[in-house]
């Protein structure tokens, strides 16, 4: 429903305008006065006798009054972008390192769009600089992002003006491959001797509904360079600590990147500074703000998605399966328990047993039970270890998950080789996990040498009814590339280019693993209230 808040703001703005065209007759325009006595003042943060050009964040507080203004505009001689301040006082970071002079300029508005300017100049320093953040953005030469367009969410709108647990596209979130005219944009971050570079080096526009009506053109749709001049064009970067509504709630990385003369990332909205929320070597999460009412949320990936992948071998020989038709316990000819508390480095709060009650199968499915205990949880983790293993094929899973805050339950491979090298070297797929915490958050992952814990090769989506509804969470293993797909529609395929033992450890036999955990790493804060939920399993099936 919320993607049709568009159409909403559309007709909101039609009554509007029947209304002022129904007043025509009554309206009358006033005086038109210029403001006067402009005057701009400022307060460096920091500034002390140590410290005579402030305190390294570049943070400079000003205030300008005037006669007769209706509000101010700050032009800050830095490059970035105008900022409106109706009542005169704004912040702003000054970001090139070092300490530099900048001309600032205020021009109080009065009626009819009539304005006086007042200038000073200020000196300050900034010493800020996030060199993890350019290391990922540019890859220490140069590196090219695309929109993560096989995402969901990949674009999000949400309230620029509420308190900062609303800082989340609470309004609106693209499907996967909604926005067909902008996904040929590529965007390069360049390392030079003199910082960073950013140019968008294909693509167009994309004017959301939202902004369009404020320069006269349509919305949500793309426009070139005859409508937006700045589109192309190498601009410089510059780093600053991020102030926004968003950064209060401590939730983000806690920097901003700008671009110069007026640079953006495809979606134009008139902004050129971006606040970071997540950033790593393929996954760059930013929110920019469109004014004082919209905030936009944008996901890029360093991996061009395809809207048409496919899978490059099709497995269609069941070589193994377990439908689980037979009531009692899980098939000790298929199945193993791994039995003990703690969550093998994961922090999770239970205890696995093989017991009835945390692992049965009745009525056709097995149910993986997790249950309070006292203080304390018991669940189970099932898998084939030393009595099913194979190299390369499909796995479909179809389940049903649990409910509750702290449920995680998983559906993943380890590799048989686990007892004699250790992890992450024996590879480990993830086909599904989900976080009770988080209701229809799904995920899938790979975990190399080359990238584990925090593991970089993931992809997320949302299964709204997954814990109402069966599903078949699939993965396709071949020697070439690894993909994973709900209800047999591929949302994530991983293959590197250059597959070594680092990256790859994919050439060698694996086992399956079933289980729900309480808490830990993925799970989080358990809900009090939590008395006890099952994953549900109809069948597991392995086809080569």
């Amino acid at each position: 429903m919320l993607k049709h808040n568009k159409y909403i703001v559309i007709i909101f703005l039609s009554i509007l305008v029947i209304f002022a065209a129904c007043q025509q007759d009554d309206y009358e325009l006033g005086t038109l006065t210029t403001p006067t006595n402009v005057s701009i003042s400022y307060e460096i943060v920091g500034l002390d006798e140590e410290n005579p050009y402030g305190d390294g964040t570049g943070v400079v507080n000003f205030t300008a009054i005037a006669d007769n203004e209706i509000s101010y505009t700050y032009n800050f001689g830095d490059g970035s972008d105008n900022k409106v301040s109706p009542d005169g006082t704004i912040s702003h970071p000054f970001t090139k390192t070092g300490v530099h002079k900048y001309t600032v300029t205020v021009s109080a508005v009065g009626t009819g769009g009539l304005s006086s300017t007042k200038s000073i100049q200020v000196e300050v320093f900034s010493s800020f600089s996030d060199p993890d953040a350019e290391q990922f953005l540019t890859g220490g030469t140069s590196k090219k992002w695309y929109w993560a367009a096989d995402q969901p969410g990949h674009t999000g709108l949400g309230p620029n003006f509420e308190d900062p647990g609303k800082a989340f596209p609470a309004w609106y979130s693209a499907t996967p491959f909604e926005k067909e005219c902008m996904y040929d944009a590529e965007f390069v971050f360049t390392m030079t001797e003199n910082g960073v570079t950013f140019e968008q080096t294909a693509g167009s526009a994309f004017i959301p509904g939202t902004y369009a009506d404020k320069i006269g053109v349509e919305g949500d749709v793309c426009h070139g360079e005859d409508v937006v001049p700045d589109l192309y064009g190498v601009k410089n970067v510059s780093f600053a600590p991020a102030n926004s509504i968003a950064t209060v709630d401590g939730k983000y990385r806690g920097t901003s990147f700008s671009f110069t003369d007026g640079g953006f990332m495809c979606w134009y909205v008139g902004k050129s500074t971006y606040e970071i929320i997540k950033i790593s070597d393929n996954v760059l999460e930013v929110r920019v703000e469109e004014d004082g009412t919209y905030a936009w949320y944008h996901k890029f990936t360093s991996e061009k998605p395809s809207a048409s992948e496919e899978l490059d071998v099709v497995y269609t020989n069941l070589i193994w399966s377990d439908e689980f038709d037979t009531d009692g316990t899980p098939d000790a000819a298929k199945w193993d328990y791994d039995l003990g508390a703690g969550g093998w480095g994961n922090n999770e709060s239970q205890t696995y047993t093989n017991n009835a009650e945390n692992a049965s199968v009745s009525n056709g499915t097995l149910k993986i039970t997790a249950k309070a205990d006292g203080g304390s949880y018991t669940s189970a983790r099932l898998k084939t270890q030393d009595l099913f293993e194979f190299t390369y094929g499909r796995v479909d899973v179809r389940a049903k998950l649990p409910t509750g805050g702290g449920t995680w339950p998983a559906i993943w491979m380890l590799g048989a080789n686990f007892p004699d090298v250790g992890w992450p070297a024996c590879g480990e797929i993830d086909i599904m996990e989900g976080i009770g915490n988080d209701p229809g958050h799904i995920q899938s992952a790979l975990h190399t040498p080359s990238s584990s814990g925090a593991t970089v090769n993931m992809k997320s989506t949302t299964v709204a009814d997954a814990s109402d509804e069966f599903h078949v969470y699939s993965v396709n293993w071949s020697e070439n590339q690894i993909s994973f797909l709900i209800d047999d529609e591929i949302y994530y395929t991983y293959a590197p280019d250059n597959k070594n033992a680092d990256n790859w450890p994919y050439d060698a036999d694996q086992f399956l693993i079933m289980n729900v955990a309480m808490g830990g790493t993925l799970g989080g804060v358990i809900d009090p209230a939590f008395v006890e939920s099952s994953m549900e399993i109809d069948y597991v099936r392995v086809y080569q």
